[in-house]
Parts: C-alpha cells; structure tokens; sequence
C-alpha cells in the first residue's frame, strides 16, 4: 500500500496527478518487468530449438532477428512459436492469456513487417 506521505499527498491540490503518477509507474512496472522475464525466457527457449547454423543475433523490445539460410526459414518460424509458447508455459502455467509472435522470413530486415 501507498505510505502515509503519499496518502497525504493525494488529498492535496496535486493529488489527482499523484494518483495518476502512482496508477502508471505501477501499471509500467509490472508490465514491463514482467515483459522482460518473458524475453529472457523466450530467448533462451529459442537458442534451443534453433537449427544449427542458425543463430539468434538481435533482440529489441518485440523484435527478434534469426541469421539463418533460407532453406530454414520455415523450420525457424516453427521454432519462434514453440519458444514463444514454452516461454508463456514457464512463467505462467495453463492461462488463456495468448502471447502471439508473428515470425516473417525475409533477406533483408528492412523487409521484416
């Protein structure tokens, strides 16, 4: 729970925006941390499956690059949804919750959409 300070500072003249600031670092926080416990998770699910020569080189935010050769394009797409789907299972058990990735083959990744 919120301290007695900030409870003070809510029923002042800038208590709306305290709310507002506390509601967002915590909605972020959570979020965020939690985001990046998954990424962990699925990255290195990821190194795993990944049939060799292929090799995980990039990862930003919700972006993932795979260097491989094209005739494994497929076979590395198939390996990106399974880690995605093993990453959920580990942090979160059976939920509903669906953590969609969506894995595009492509030879430059200028081309990635």
């Amino acid at each position: 729970l919120p301290s007695a300070r900030w409870r003070e500072l809510v029923s002042g003249p800038e208590g709306a925006r305290a709310a507002r600031d506390w509601g967002r670092f915590t909605r972020n926080f959570v979020v965020q941390a939690t985001a990046a416990e998954w990424a962990l998770a699925f990255m290195a699910v990821l190194r795993g499956l990944l049939p060799p020569p292929a090799a995980l080189v990039f990862f930003q935010h919700d972006e993932v690059m795979v260097h491989c050769p094209a005739e494994l394009g497929q076979e590395v797409i198939e390996a990106v949804g399974r880690a995605a789907e093993e990453a959920t299972g580990l942090l979160f058990g059976d939920t509903p919750v669906r953590f969609p990735m969506h894995a595009v083959a492509v030879r430059c990744y200028a081309d990635a959409k």
